[in-house]
């Protein structure tokens, strides 16, 4: 990273973020505008008129917002921050070449922050890295520990009305959590001091390449914490010099759980914690449900184990865990029994891990799902299609609409019809309902007192005013 100024040299420049609102690029805005940097930024959201309250709240923590055409890039000092997948005909982009700006990546930014701090704590996996940075920052944060956390969902606990996306926390320089990204091989750029992989599986990339990603990352990391259950994690474990492992259903994994001590309702669970090493066995009390959520606090408090923290006041914290938007969110149940669901759910783990935990409990699923792109939706589209042919029952139905697509240039060849024709060839029931207020009205007119609705899908924070939308039809 010697290419790249140091931090102190960092803060002392202004910043211009291209995609500010991006989920990526928020958090990193508010921790640098909380350690003291000047920060601007642009947003195609803004221009559009989409979700103008992030907007809003982005300018009351000071960040200053231009339009998307260039007039926001003025000085060579400016140190410009984009996706690596921005085009470079954005005019902001092409204003920056022309004055010869550093650009970083925010991969490139958030891994100088984390590499240059005292100890960082870095959460990988296909599924769950936001769910498992919250609660381990939360736990560092409620034991006193001042933990800066990049986040890339909003995390309840530190949401307020002056904050309402805190999707980060600029705490000190002593201990950074974060979640690092294998999508786009970013996950490359990470010196952790603790490394969590909390499962491999099929998303942006071939499990080949994931699989070099992941055993690179943790023969990285001082000490490796690896999720026992899943055996594409557990793989990895050569490559690891210290390791702590963890799992729900591995009797071997040193941080698990007493087996028969689950007790699950419909929006929370509770559990025995089992230390291996002493063999002490701690209550756990988690304010979300599902087998997936228990091995997520497993994860987060085999992290701060590994970070000195006893496990005893690791599970004590969680039980004040309230969770993450849009991570199976409770929007509302109505007097007639329909309850709307907001979540995250776009690869097919994450989609599985939601529909399982609903199916557990009694009444009629209707999944609506909208693909967070083309390109994603070919990668993975056969598996999404198997998930929710196997998953959802009879009496269940899929409803998908198009892809969210904001402009750029992409292969939409194609597109929802053909995961709807997969889900069929599977047994399942599917519809293709290309326009999002049609799919709106369908699902307020065939809903019924206990059924579940679910919104799923990614990258378009419109789909959780969508859910409040729908709940407020019955």
């Amino acid at each position: 990273m010697s290419e790249f100024p140091s931090p102190e040299d960092l803060l002392a420049r202004p910043f211009f973020f291209v995609g500010v609102g991006g989920s990526g690029m928020l958090p990193l805005a508010q921790i640098l505008r909380g350690r003291g940097a000047r920060v601007e930024g642009s947003d195609r959201s803004l221009d559009q008129g989409r979700t103008p309250e992030k907007f809003t709240a982005l300018e009351a923590q000071g960040v200053t917002l231009h339009p998307q055409d260039g007039s926001g890039i003025v000085s060579q000092d400016q140190i410009v921050v984009a996706s690596a997948a921005v085009e470079a005909s954005v005019p902001d982009i092409a204003r920056a070449e022309d004055l010869g700006c550093l650009r970083l990546t925010r991969a490139e930014l958030n891994s100088i922050l984390f590499n240059t701090s005292g100890a960082g704590l870095a959460v990988a996996g296909t599924s769950g890295k936001s769910t498992v940075t919250g609660m381990l920052g939360w736990i560092m944060h409620h034991l006193g520990r001042e933990p800066t956390i990049m986040n890339g969902a909003v995390m309840k606990n530190f949401a307020n009305a002056e904050r309402p996306f805190a999707s980060a926390v600029a705490g000190g320089q002593s201990l950074y959590v974060s979640e690092v990204d294998e999508s786009d091989g970013s996950i490359a750029l990470y010196r952790p001091a603790v490394g969590i992989l909390l499962n491999v599986s099929l998303d942006h990339k071939s499990l080949e390449e994931l699989r070099q990603l992941f055993g690179d990352y943790l023969s990285r990391s001082r000490i490796a914490v690896v999720n026992a259950d899943d055996a594409e994690a557990l793989a990895h474990l050569p490559r690891a010099e210290e390791v702590i492992t963890f799992g729900v259903d591995q009797l071997k994994a040193q941080i698990g759980i007493v087996p028969g001590s689950v007790a699950e309702g419909p929006m929370r669970q509770a559990a025995l914690v089992v230390d291996r090493h002493d063999g002490s066995e701690h209550p756990l009390r988690l304010n979300l449900p599902g087998r997936h959520n228990l091995s997520n606090a497993l994860a987060a408090i085999a992290g701060a184990a590994a970070a000195g923290i006893p496990v005893a006041a690791a599970v004590e914290a969680l039980a004040g865990f309230d969770g993450l938007s849009r991570r199976f969110e409770l929007v509302g149940v109505s007097a007639s029994g329909i309850t709307v669901i907001d979540d995250f759910g776009h690869n097919p783990e994450k989609c599985a891990a939601t529909l399982r935990t609903l199916r557990a409990h009694e009444g009629r699923i209707l999944a609506f799902f909208q693909p967070h792109g083309y390109g994603p939706l070919r990668q993975m589209g056969a598996e999404l299609a198997q998930v929710f042919a196997a998953e959802l029952t009879e009496g269940d139905r899929t409803i998908l609409c198009d892809p969210v697509y904001f402009g750029g240039t992409t292969d939409r060849s194609e597109g929802s019809e053909r995961i709807v024709r997969l889900i069929e060839d599977a047994g399942g029931h599917a519809e293709y309902i290309p326009n999002r207020k049609a799919v709106g009205d369908r699902l307020a007119s065939v809903a019924r007192p206990g059924d579940r609705i679910v919104i799923m899908g990614a990258r378009d924070d419109t789909l959780s005013q969508f859910a409040r939308d729908l709940f407020a039809r019955f």
